[in-house]
Parts: structure tokens; C-alpha cells; sequence
């Protein structure tokens, strides 16, 4: 009987084995396990070494524990293995099972050295950013791939060797607002993207066939490199059908024939109001003039016009203009200098002035603290600067080299800066800008920023030099970001007393200024823009940042808290009032004191991109505290309109 209960008790011990084993081994891998195993899919992961069961947990907050992961509230959201030197395989099959987990946001392996076919996505429902530019990725990419990607917001496939056509699945995410694929060997037709407002860039491919309608209004650089496009905005018309040349209507050439007999009368009668003008000899003032040493824009008082050889001395040696675009028509120095022109203002940086040639108007700055660049450095980077194509930066035309100075020409913007439109006195019944219209151009200026914090990633600074005043605006309030990536090209002395970036905490209190000094700039944008305060510290020379905009937004906010801190002139009441809230959080997460807990660009833009122009049910919140930066801990209680100070 006692060696029966010993053997039942053994079988009853062995089951209970059994079915602990079984449970072990039916337990689920955990997020950090599935890292493990995803990072032993790469090679050369020397820089990922601190990934271990031993280093938990893997985050804190909103920080990463382990190298290159992107936390939010403590969870894992999404990888930036950016410039690690990798390579070996994306394992996808791992990803998603980390997606079931946790949701999977943004996977950037940008800067690296992957090669092979375009990793199967498709599984990752849940992304909304897909970063694999500047590797060795080739072949083709299945049409379909990017199907049922509804999050998806940014695609960027830039500098690889994919061949085939564009899928035309990226045509149908609802979301997308970038696209890179230049400097690939896609072909054939480009697809019909109609999202509002893609930044997208096809230049340097195979490309062939008519520019959509819905891209035809782009900037003709993002297609440059494609010598088989045609349409606009290019200069070079698609042949016709043979068909519709056969059938083209009569009605189509008496209208082309009365529209040239009203071209002319028109060209006629502005020849004639400007040499009326010019035996007046004065053009209307303009108010939209841009300064450049962050003071109010100067409005001259005499706005008599003049040649630009008046403006510009002719002195030292002579040479040609090089045009750094191949959408422009070009004309010569002699043109230019025989212009009509108006001078606009002069400032720390130089003088400016507006001049009419051939091409339409143009706006030529002048800069004298440019003298310790060599001429072959200064062509490269000016060179450099012509290829950088975006609906929100203003484009470089051409520039003219001389060791004693330098002209640099772009655009006229018609409306000008944004500092004029919120510090210029207003005229009787003129109406400042509302909260719709100061949220469309903060979302430009993130925009235009982010993009050269991607084509200029080999700077510290993309921009150096960000401020309202250079920041301008066309007729439908679209921002067009100037003077960007000036300070490799700039005397360091001089730079360092007038460029806003050199009004950062980082560079005046530590001597130094960071990838993260351009969000500073953005911050104090951000707090200008709703506040209608000028910032004060931009006027002080050197390092001297006594009256701080962030400075006194943190003070109102922390102790006396008030609707008041909003421009009256914004508007907004209760429809927007949370989402001016939120943009008035990340401004001041932007401008962050310390550098560490600033947010990065990334960050700050889809932030930003979120915002929309009235508030949502009733939803004011931003989330919890620790998706906050120190300087933005506020609660929603805290705001009203309500109350005064």
C-alpha cells in the first residue's frame, strides 16, 4: 500500500512539472526580451550595448534607459538607431510582435549602412513615422506595401538604391505630410498624390511622364533630376495627344488671342504708370520690410528709388552672378546693377534692397561679416543651400562672391515679415492676426525647420538665426523661413554678438550651442507668437539675456496665472482656448533651460502637428505631468480666460 501512494505521488509531482514547464514555456516574450532578440538580428550594435535584462526598467517616463529607443509615459513607442553604423536585417517579424505589446509609432535606422529589399512594413499597422534614408536599401517596393497604414504622417527613403515604380498605396494614407525619395532610381509615372499640404521631394530619379495636377503647384526643385518629366511647374510642356491636337477647338484660340490683345494692354499700361512714376521720383513705401538685427522692421523715410549701382558700390573686383536653381531664369550683374531699386533696411548684418530685373522682383542682402570664408567653402555651402527645396523655406536665387563682401538674392515676399504683422502699429480698422492664421504659420515654421534639421544634418545649427523677422509670409500667410544656415559662412565674433541661437541659456551661461539650440529659438517663437511680445533679449549684444521672454511666460504662469499672458489681438475665445494652451506647453517644452530635457525637433513638430484650430469635445488636457517638460508643468485648472492678474 505505501509503495501504491509513493508512485501516486510520484505521477502527481511529475504532472505538476509538466504543467509548470508548459506554462513556461506558453508564457509570452515581454518587450524587453523581444528588443534583445530584434538587436541580435543587427551587426555592428557595439553603441546599443547598454540593452540588457540586468539594465531595467528600459524607460523612464518619457527618457530612454536603452540607447535608441523613443519612450513615452514609460513605454516603449519606437526605435531612432540613427548614425550607429548598423547593419544586418530589419526582423519585422519581431517588431510586430513588439507592436502587440506596445504600439510601435516611429522607426528611424536613418544614417546607416542597411542593404536589401525594403522591409515588410505592412505588418506595422500602428506606425506613424518611417525613417530609412542615407543606407543602401534596393530593389523594388511591392505597390500594396503601404496599405491599411492609416497613422502613417512620414515616409523618408531618401538616398538608397530602390528601383520600380512609387507604390501607390502611399497615395491613400489620409495622414502623410513628408515624403522623401530622391536620389533613388524610381521610374515611371508619379503617382497622384492629392494630401493638402505634402512636403515631398522627387528630384534625382528616373521619373517619367506629366506632373499631376495636384503637384503641379510645387516648387519645381523637388522634381529637378527627372529629365523625362514634363508639365508644370517645370518649363518643359508635354507633348499633346494626337487626338486632342486634331480636335482642339476654335473657341480655345479666339480666347488665347483676346487673352494676348489684354496681356499687352496690361504690360502697356504698367510701362506707363512706371515711368510715370519715375519722373515723380518716388515708389509707394512699403511696411512689410524685413531688419536683421531682431529690431522692429525699418520703413525708410524716403523711399525714392534708385539705381542698384547707387546702393551697391561697384568698387574691387568683378565677376558674374551664380545662380544656385535650374527653375530660374537667370539675368546678369550688369542687370542687376542697373536695376530700379528700393531700399528696404540695414542692420547688424547688412543692408537690403528690393530690385526690379528682368525675372520680376528680387530682394539682395548684403553682408560685410563674411570675410574670414574662403571662395571655394562659400560656393560649396551656398551651392548647398540652392538645392534645399520646401513649400516653407525661402529659396536661395543666386549669390555673388567678393572677399570683402557677399550678395545673397531670393525672392520678394510680398506681405513681409511676421514681425511686422505683430509689432507694427496698426492702422485705423486693420485687423491683427487670429489664432487660425498664427497656428497655420507655426506649423509652416516647424515644417521648414524640421526639413533642414534633416538635409543639414552635418550642422549644429540649421538654422542659427531663427526669429519673427525672418520669418515671412506670402499672401495666404504660408511662412517662408530666411537667413537659414548662415553661421558656418558668418565671423564667428560677429555671430556670436548678434545670431539668435548665441541667446540661448546654453551658449550664454556654457559657451556653446547644441542641435537642440534651434527648438530653443522655435520655443521663443512659439511664446512671441501668442504672447505679441517682442523678445527684449534679442536686442543685446553679445550674451546679454536679462529680460527673457520664456523667463517672464514661466513667471505668469507660475504665479499669477492669467488668460492675459494671450495676445488680445489672437482671439480665439472658447472654441481654441485649449489648443492655444497646448501650443503655449510645447513653446515653453521648447525652450526648456536645460538642454537635456529640451525636447528634440521631432518631438516639437508632431506636437505641433497635432494642434488643431478649435478644441476637440471639450478635451483641454495634455496629458499626464510626465509627458511634460519641467518648465510646462501646468495644470488645465490653471487656465482661464476668465480670470485677471
Amino acid at each position: 500500500m505505501d509503495s501504491m501512494s509513493l508512485c501516486l505521488k510520484l505521477l502527481l509531482m511529475l504532472h505538476v512539472s509538466c504543467l509548470l514547464v508548459t506554462t513556461s514555456l506558453a508564457a509570452p516574450p515581454s518587450v524587453p526580451d523581444l528588443l534583445l532578440k530584434f538587436r541580435d538580428s543587427l551587426t555592428n550594435a557595439s553603441q546599443l550595448s547598454n540593452w540588457s535584462l540586468n539594465n531595467v526598467p528600459y524607460c523612464k517616463e518619457d527618457t530612454p534607459v536603452w540607447t535608441g529607443l523613443i519612450c513615452r509615459k514609460g513605454q516603449f513607442v519606437g526605435l531612432k538607431l540613427e548614425g550607429m553604423g548598423l547593419a544586418g536585417k530589419i526582423d519585422v517579424e519581431t517588431l510586430s510582435q513588439l507592436n502587440s505589446l506596445s504600439p510601435l509609432r516611429s522607426i528611424s535606422v536613418m544614417n546607416n549602412n542597411f542593404a536589401g529589399p525594403f522591409p515588410d512594413v505592412e505588418k506595422l499597422h500602428s506606425l506613424r513615422g518611417l525613417f530609412l534614408s542615407n543606407n543602401r536599401f534596393s530593389g523594388e517596393i511591392p505597390d500594396g506595401m503601404f496599405s491599411g497604414m492609416n497613422a502613417m504622417m512620414r515616409v523618408l527613403l531618401a538616398n538608397n538604391q530602390f528601383t520600380g515604380r512609387i507604390p501607390s498605396s502611399l497615395t491613400g494614407l489620409g495622414k502623410l505630410i513628408k515624403l522623401k525619395l530622391q536620389n533613388n532610381q524610381f521610374e515611371g509615372p508619379i503617382p497622384d498624390f492629392a494630401q493638402k499640404d505634402l512636403d515631398v521631394d522627387f528630384s534625382n530619379n528616373r521619373l517619367e511622364g506629366p506632373i499631376p495636377l495636384h503637384l503641379s503647384g510645387k516648387n519645381a526643385g523637388i522634381f529637378a533630376g527627372n529629365p523625362k518629366l514634363c508639365g508644370k511647374p517645370l518649363k518643359v510642356e508635354c507633348p499633346p495627344e494626337e487626338k486632342k491636337k486634331k480636335t482642339f477647338p476654335k473657341i480655345a484660340i479666339i480666347i488665347a488671342a483676346v487673352a494676348g490683345v489684354l496681356l499687352v494692354a496690361t504690360l502697356l499700361a504698367l510701362l506707363v504708370r512706371r515711368r510715370r512714376r519715375r519722373s515723380n521720383g518716388k515708389v509707394p513705401a512699403k511696411s512689410n520690410v524685413r531688419d536683421d538685427d531682431g529690431k522692429f522692421p525699418i520703413i525708410p523715410r524716403s523711399a525714392a528709388e534708385h539705381s542698384a549701382s547707387e546702393i551697391y558700390s561697384r568698387g574691387g573686383e568683378k565677376g558674374k552672378l551664380s545662380f544656385v536653381r535650374a527653375d530660374r531664369e537667370t539675368f546678369e550683374l550688369e542687370d542687376l546693377l542697373r536695376a530700379p531699386a528700393e531700399v528696404l533696411g540695414s542692420g547688424s548684418f547688412g543692408s537690403s534692397y528690393k530690385a526690379m530685373v528682368v525675372t520680376g522682383s528680387v530682394v539682395v542682402r548684403r553682408f560685410r561679416q563674411m570675410t574670414s570664408v574662403g571662395k571655394d567653402e562659400f560656393y560649396g555651402h551656398m551651392t548647398r543651400l540652392g538645392r534645399l527645396s520646401h513649400p516653407n523655406l525661402l529659396p536661395l536665387v543666386a549669390f555673388y562672391y567678393r572677399k570683402e563682401e557677399k550678395l545673397l538674392i531670393s525672392d520678394f515676399v510680398e506681405k513681409g515679415s511676421l514681425a511686422s504683422l505683430l509689432h507694427s502699429k496698426k492702422a485705423s480698422g486693420q485687423q491683427g492676426l487670429d489664432w487660425p492664421t498664427r497656428l497655420k504659420i507655426i506649423k509652416g515654421v516647424a515644417k521648414g525647420l524640421s526639413y533642414l534639421y534633416e538635409e543639414l544634418s552635418t550642422l549644429t545649427l540649421p538654422h542659427g538665426h531663427l526669429k519673427s523677422s525672418n520669418v515671412l509670409l506670402d499672401q495666404t500667410f504660408n511662412p517662408l523661413i530666411a537667413d537659414y544656415a548662415l553661421a558656418p559662412v558668418t565671423n564667428k565674433d560677429h555671430a556670436q554678438q548678434f545670431m539668435v541661437a548665441y541667446k540661448s541659456p546654453e551658449s550664454t551661461h556654457h559657451d556653446r550651442v547644441t542641435r537642440k539650440t534651434d527648438v530653443w529659438s522655435l520655443g521663443i517663437l512659439i511664446l512671441e507668437l501668442l504672447t505679441g511680445r517682442f523678445p527684449a533679449n534679442y536686442l543685446a549684444q553679445g550674451k546679454g539675456a536679462s529680460a527673457d521672454l520664456a523667463a517672464w511666460v514661466n513667471s505668469v504662469v507660475r504665479e499669477e496665472w492669467t488668460g492675459e499672458v494671450f495676445d488680445k489681438e489672437m482671439g480665439g475665445g472658447k472654441s481654441g482656448e485649449g489648443e492655444m494652451l497646448k501650443l503655449l506647453k510645447i513653446g515653453m517644452c521648447c525652450c526648456e533651460w536645460e538642454v537635456g530635457r529640451r525636447w528634440d525637433i521631432m518631438e516639437a513638430v508632431e506636437r505641433i502637428e497635432e494642434l488643431k484650430e478649435k478644441d476637440v469635445e471639450d478635451d483641454y488636457s495634455f496629458g499626464s505631468d510626465g509627458d511634460l517638460c519641467v518648465s510646462a508643468m501646468i495644470t488645465d485648472e490653471d487656465f482661464s480666460f476668465s480670470k485677471t492678474a
